[in-house]
């Protein structure tokens, strides 16, 4: 009988360390997700500044700004979608920053140069929270994908979470831009 016992405490025992377990890693890849958005807010308040300053030395086509302002809004959307939305977002930086680029004069141009700069650090940012968020997430689905936490989490509902997939703007290959 008390080797009965035994077994039933060191059960609930194993079931509450493995059940904190999924909730600290459920947390954490709620916090990297905050680390990603933190970045993402950064880098939408820096493109209507860039946006701008392009278009003090060239008419740039409205649909470009148009179109990252609608990607911007739709910030409610699952990871999947986000990571395409940002994705085509870094294009839209690019084509922004290959325009300006063509100009000498605003190549020259201090706010664009600190502009530049600031997108460029908030990209390196973006990529190591998204790197965090990723390892999280891997560490999330690892641990509910096995035995025997699995168990516990398929009981308290525990799902796996979504990789952040992003294409940087830093990381693409030259746009073409007619002028």
């Amino acid at each position: 009988m008390f080797w009965i016992i035994l077994i039933i405490i060191a059960l609930v025992f194993a079931a509450i360390v493995i059940y904190n377990k999924l909730i600290r890693q459920r947390n954490i890849v709620a916090e990297a997700w905050a680390g990603i958005d933190v970045q993402l807010t950064r880098r939408f308040d820096l493109i209507p500044n860039l946006v701008e300053l392009v278009k003090a030395y060239k008419e740039y086509e409205a649909g470009t700004l148009e179109e990252i302002v609608r990607l911007r809004a739709d910030t409610n959307a699952p990871v999947q979608q986000r990571g395409a939305n940002e994705s085509l977002i870094s294009g839209q930086i690019k084509k922004l920053i290959a325009v300006a680029e063509a100009y000498p004069d605003l190549k020259a141009d201090k706010n664009f140069r600190q502009l530049h700069e600031s997108l460029v650090e908030v990209e390196d940012h973006l990529q190591y929270a998204r790197r965090y968020y990723n390892g999280a997430v891997r560490d999330n689905n690892i641990l509910i994908e096995s035995f025997p936490s699995n168990l516990l989490a398929t009981t308290f509902g525990f799902k796996s979470a979504d990789f952040f997939e992003i294409e940087l703007a830093s990381q693409r290959q030259a746009v073409e831009v007619s002028l």
